[in-house]
């Protein structure tokens, strides 16, 4: 069963789920400062794809899963019941979870899994939030199916700062796999080598007919000549980021992980996993069906990778039922210009209030690691390069979570469990991406703990995060949960504070920052919003391999900077 994410923003009928209909009528938001209830059944289902039948999990047994409509100001509650035999969670990408760290959903970070059987009903406000986010599992590689989209609309009122399209329509990119994903990531653990490709990249769940047995399995918009439509991008990937393009047209971006840029045109975007952008695509072409492409941006050295295409149709009406499809243009799958380009075009459409002064100057490092085998038999367990086996790492330092959250033992002040020692700086100075140690695995080990970084409330912090060359360089999407962050500058090479320029006026307000392969961001936000936040990288394989870490943000004076109690359907470990 394959939802239709298809949704006009002419009229919206909100309901308890929320269906959207293509209608043209005038605009007609949801009510304001209201609560939506959902209810998120976790479930397996079996579906045909590439000529094979695969169990998979999804939620309501959809794929991609339901859509989550709100409006600014909203609170939403979403009942979650597990009837899988997996462990499960649910994290709401981009939301900023104000005073509901609770609800955060990481496993093991901000609670323990939903156990079979159980149930468990986060709640949120979306306090000042509108535009595009994304929700996803949080445990194991359960999001490899388990995505969908949030769509929240602004207040009452409030126009969009452009003009108001003729339709809206959901775009997510995803990856397949013809095996059991939970399977698949306890074979790379137990390996200790590097994961297989996926068998089909997706839009909207369907491969399109690159893939084998897909010539019916594409994804299709109608769409009327001269009409303007604004199309939700969401990148749910897994282990890959990805390029999209439509043949033939350009496409205006108007909104980056939920945050309104000021308009920029270009003809193709790259989207690393967990990132959103809105964009708009005016139909100005002669009649008839163009192609919507997805394709792998590959920036590491020496990986094996996907390397067909997907495609969807951008199909006007009036033309020929069996017209051939315009062919989409995307970059080679290592062009990093073409990947960088379009970070250089966002700029914020409102300044906000980027931090100025600085508080915390933090210096993250971000890489791959081989640690020395440690199996007496290597041959299954020893995978990675020369043998060793494969892991990542924060500043050379590999996280490991515990058995039970870690806002659980935060809150109930139970030692033993982390530690507050994560360094702020490396621990070991040397030219991060042309000098990295590289003789695997003697030299290129991490070190391994559960270590967190302490913040007061109201601190202003800057972090830059440094890609490192041990293994290879790579481009790496980090995201910080709980908050958004300005991202002030990003470079290539070894960070220089003396030469490198930073935009204070009109940076972009993400969630989630694509650290440029060889390269370093910069990024400042201000630590508003006590509780336990994850920071890790975004492709699944380096999250399972280590390179993530938490920080801990102390609670300020008053009820409204004091994280709250936990809810009492808290699941237990």
């Amino acid at each position: 069963m394959v939802i239709n994410l298809d949704i006009s923003f002419k009229y919206i009928s909100l309901s308890l789920l929320l269906y959207a209909h293509i209608m043209h009528a005038m605009a007609l938001w949801p009510g304001g400062g209201s609560t939506r209830y959902y209810e998120f059944k976790v479930q397996t289902m079996n579906i045909t794809k590439l000529c094979k039948t695969n169990k998979i999990v999804t939620i309501n047994q959809m794929l991609p899963g339901p859509v989550v409509y709100a409006q600014e100001d909203d609170r939403v509650i979403v009942k979650v019941t597990n009837e899988t035999p997996h462990n499960a969670t649910v994290h709401w990408h981009g939301v900023r979870q104000i005073l509901s760290c609770w609800s955060d959903g990481p496993s093991y970070i901000t609670q323990c899994p939903i156990q079979s059987g159980q149930t468990f009903t986060y709640e949120f406000s979306l306090v000042k939030q509108k535009g595009t986010l994304m929700w996803h599992a949080h445990f194991s590689w359960l999001r490899a199916t388990v995505y969908g989209a949030i769509v929240i609309y602004p207040k009452p009122g409030v126009s969009y700062p452009f003009k108001l399209p003729y339709e809206e329509h959901i775009i997510i990119l995803g990856e397949y796999w013809t095996k059991d994903v939970v399977k698949l990531e306890q074979a790379v653990v137990t390996g200790g080598g590097v994961p297989p490709p996926a068998d089909a990249f997706t839009i909207n769940g369907h491969p399109g007919p690159n893939y084998h047995c897909s010539n019916n399995d594409a994804y299709k918009i109608d769409v009327v000549p001269g009409k303007t439509y604004l199309l939700r991008l969401i990148s749910a990937t897994l282990n890959t980021e990805s390029f999209f393009a439509i043949a033939d047209h350009n496409i205006t971006i108007v909104e980056a992980d939920g945050d309104y840029t000021k308009p920029f045109t270009t003809d193709r975007v790259m989207l690393g996993p967990g990132q959103t952008l809105n964009v708009l695509i005016t139909a100005n072409q002669h009649i008839g069906r163009y192609s919507m492409a997805m394709g792998p941006y590959i920036s590491a050295k020496n990986v094996s990778f996907q390397n067909l295409t997907s495609l969807a149709y951008f199909n006007y009406l009036g033309c020929l039922p069996n017209s051939l499809a315009v062919e989409a243009n995307l970059p080679r799958f290592n062009d990093n210009l073409a990947a960088t380009t379009v970070m250089d075009g966002l700029k914020s459409l409102n300044s906000g209030n980027v931090p100025k002064e600085i508080d915390t100057d933090l210096f993250f490092t971000i890489g791959l690691n081989v640690e020395k085998c440690q199996s007496s038999n290597p041959k299954k367990n020893c995978q990675g390069n020369n043998g060793g086996v494969m892991a990542a790492s924060i500043n050379n330092i590999s996280f490991t979570r515990p058995n039970v959250s870690v806002l659980q033992a935060y809150y109930s002040k139970i030692t033993g469990l982390f530690t507050e020692d994560f360094p702020g700086m490396p621990l070991k100075l040397y030219d991060f991406v042309n000098g990295a140690p590289n003789t695997a695995p003697n030299n290129t080990q991490s070190l391994n703990g559960t270590r967190t970084k302490v913040l007061e409330y109201g601190t202003r912090v800057q972090l830059i995060l440094q890609d490192t060359g041990t293994v290879t360089t790579e481009n790496h999407p980090i995201h910080l949960h709980g908050y958004s962050f300005y991202v002030v500058g990003y470079g290539s090479g070894n960070y220089d504070p003396q030469s490198s320029n930073f935009n204070l006026a009109d940076p972009p307000y993400m969630n989630t920052i694509g650290v440029p392969v060889g390269g370093w961001a910069a990024i400042r936000f201000v630590a508003d919003n006590p509780g336990v936040w994850f920071m890790h990288c975004h492709l699944e394989i380096h999250l399972t391999w280590g390179l993530s870490t938490v920080f801990i943000v102390k609670n300020g004076k008053g009820p409204l900077e004091t994280l709250p109690h936990p809810p009492a359907d808290l699941p237990r470990c």
